[in-house]
């Protein structure tokens, strides 16, 4: 079995949210698990800017695509995942792949769909015994388009089998009806049982319709899309193909989320101890008072109302009453940012606001907390949960998606559980069950020990989620046989 795992963004070459940490770890746990697979992505400018290319092997030159309107050649580059002998191939052309923002709005729709159809030519030529192409939300959604329009007819091509991996489906190409011409796509495509949606032209939607199978990045999150709450529109055709509809969860590389061997925290992580070795660090790092029982709260995301900022605005004054620090790490809406900041200036003592993306200081956050946080409206997965439990530090979630998936509510009587949730979406259930947390942390010693000791020992690694794909793909695949 030969996997052709396409992506807007892989990391660390390209990353502008979670989408790139399992576009640059699963392929590598496919392979680990029996399955060759390969990875091919833009060879965005940004790569250009940070990595050294004059490693980089070129394989193919001068190549045009058979569909796409943009008829200018492009050059296909190979490299290799780190740290293993997973294969990732760069499509090059200047003329458009050319912005420092990967997700850039000027022309995403000729650069999304011209990857399509170089991806598909990048396939036929380098790599032609693949037998499953698994593309990633909208930007890679017209592969299966192309695949069972176009190219029906191919001998070759027509033999491969699609999973569509929807990470957020929020997100979903929406445009006017003449970019079906620039994508060189029929306009009988222009209809309801297709690509039409509301008189706009939905990519995504091209997608589920035209893809073998269909996956999400949680269980949870597989069911929750099919309902009009969740499903932002496309709740109808999930429905119609829920036979054909998966649920899988994500997972973390655990050979780079180690807080035994983490080059990025304070100390190595083995004991309880070593946890409060961190906070008091992290403490110095952010200019707060060093204090053992004082709760250190963090959040690090997006300040988006998906994530559940609005409701973190609507409390925190609230919660700082209490003997709290609070630590934020992210960027987003500037309204966001100003409150976050003018809160800070507030509580100078009690709170640390980085509006900026730093890895590294996430890190740092992640080792040094007590408590993280993620009220998220929707998460279809979620990362920074799985991220907070490897290194001792216990989430307070809202019980969405993938977060009701990983995050077990802790049992004062079995002992059981990783943390602490709630269900309605509201500044009070998150206020309480913080508060609560808040009250094991500082009150419940021995039950928050025990509290570090399981989310330590949770496992989310990527061996269990690759067997997982690898049995979807066997199910793709027998759709062709």
């Amino acid at each position: 079995m030969k996997i052709a795992y396409v992506s807007y963004e892989v990391s660390p070459y390209a990353k502008a949210g979670g989408l790139a940490d399992v576009a640059g770890a699963l392929p590598i746990y496919l392979k680990k698990a029996g399955a060759e697979s390969y990875v091919i992505m833009p060879f965005h400018k940004t790569i250009e800017n940070n990595f050294d290319v004059s490693q980089f092997k070129l394989v193919k030159e001068n190549l045009v695509t058979d569909s796409h309107s943009y008829k200018g050649p492009f050059s296909v580059y190979q490299s290799y995942l780190p740290n293993s002998d997973v294969k990732i191939y760069f499509i090059k052309t200047d003329q458009l792949f050319d912005s420092k923002n990967i997700y850039d709005e000027d022309n995403i729709f000729l650069k999304t769909s011209f990857f399509c159809d170089a991806s598909l030519k990048t396939i036929k030529e380098i790599e032609p015994d693949t037998n499953v192409i698994n593309v990633n939300d909208w930007h890679t959604s017209l592969i299966p388009v192309y695949l069972k329009t176009n190219y029906y007819e191919d001998v070759l091509l027509r033999k491969k089998a699609t999973v569509l991996t929807i990470h957020n489906i929020g997100y979903q190409g929406l445009f006017e009806s003449n970019v079906l011409s620039i994508a060189g796509l029929p306009s009988y495509l222009f209809n309801m049982e297709a690509l039409e949606f509301y008189g706009k032209v939905n990519i995504l939607k091209g997608g589920i319709m035209f893809s073998d199978v269909i996956n999400t990045v949680s269980p949870t999150y597989a069911k929750e899309i099919q309902t009009k709450e969740y499903g932002f529109g496309l709740e109808g055709i999930l429905k119609i193909r829920s036979d054909d509809l998966y649920g899988i969860l994500n997972g973390i590389d655990y050979s780079i989320y180690n807080p035994l061997t983490d080059p990025y925290i304070f100390y190595p992580i083995k004991t309880y101890e070593d946890k409060l070795k961190n906070k008091r660090k992290l403490q110095e790092y952010c200019k707060l008072p060093q204090k053992n029982n004082t709760s250190i709260i963090s959040f690090i995301g997006r300040l988006y109302e998906q994530k559940g900022v609005d409701l973190m605005t609507n409390m925190i004054k609230y919660l700082l009453l209490a003997d709290v620090q609070f630590v934020l790490l992210g960027t987003g809406n500037e309204t966001y940012e100003h409150f976050f900041k003018s809160l800070e200036n507030e509580f100078p003592k009690k709170v640390s606001i980085n509006i900026t993306f730093d890895t590294d200081l996430a890190q740092k956050i992640y080792a040094g907390s007590d408590i993280f946080l993620m009220p998220s409206r929707y998460e279809p997965c979620g990362l920074g949960q799985m991220y907070s439990m490897r290194y001792g530090t216990i989430p307070v979630v809202r019980y969405t998606g993938g977060l009701q998936d990983t995050v077990l509510e802790f049992d004062p009587v079995s002992k059981a559980g990783t943390g602490f949730g709630f269900y309605e979406y509201s500044e009070s259930a998150l206020l309480y069950t913080t508060l609560k947390a808040i009250y094991y942390h500082q009150k419940k010693k021995d039950d928050w020990k025990i509290l570090f000791k399981n989310c330590m020992s949770a496992d989310f690694s990527y061996e269990k989620t690759a067997k997982e794909y690898i049995e979807l793909y066997k199910k793709a695949m027998a759709k062709k046989s």
